[in-house]
């Protein structure tokens, strides 16, 4: 099990209610839905939506359960942007 942190930004921090939190997780999958648990609907619904980076590589829209996390890593979870 590896510890980092997940950082939130625009909707997703909205949504989750803090700009970041501590992971204790094997992967990106675990990590995610460890951060639903005692968060609202909207919470799932900003992560569906959004990409991800770790240690700011890309891991995808939905990353997949084999994404494993390092210690100490940055999990960033980004929801689409609009921009003008």
């Amino acid at each position: 099990m590896a510890n980092g942190v997940i950082r939130y930004w625009a909707a997703a921090k909205a949504a989750a209610g803090v700009p970041e939190e501590p992971y204790a997780a094997e992967n990106v999958a675990e990590a995610l839905e460890n951060a639903c648990s005692g968060r609202d609907d909207e919470f799932r619904r900003v992560l569906v939506r959004s990409s991800f980076l770790l240690d700011g590589a890309p891991v995808g829209v939905r990353p997949h359960v084999s994404v494993a996390l390092p210690e100490g890593g940055v999990l960033e979870v980004l929801p689409p942007f609009a921009g003008g």
